[in-house]
């Protein structure tokens, strides 16, 4: 073999590692913005549960409130 086909081997070689490499940058890319649009939405969902652990603690509250104002004074006293 000569310096020429080494040179041509090298330089085929080269290309093919570039041609993978971009092929791998391509899919980890599609991944990314994959990965980003689920975040956005995981974000969303979570934001729609605080809110709604909101409401329900307010609820909660409340009803707690409701109760103790119809507890009977004399309940829970042991004498």
């Amino acid at each position: 073999m000569t310096d020429t086909d080494d040179y041509g081997a090298e330089l085929l070689a080269l290309a093919i590692e570039n041609s993978e490499l971009r092929l791998q940058l391509a899919q980890i890319q599609d991944q990314c913005v994959e990965l980003a649009v689920d975040s956005g939405e995981l974000h969303a969902e979570i934001e729609t549960l605080r809110a709604q652990l909101v409401e329900c603690s307010e609820q909660r509250n409340a009803w707690q409130a409701e109760a103790e104002h119809f507890r009977s004074p004399a309940r829970g006293l042991v004498r």
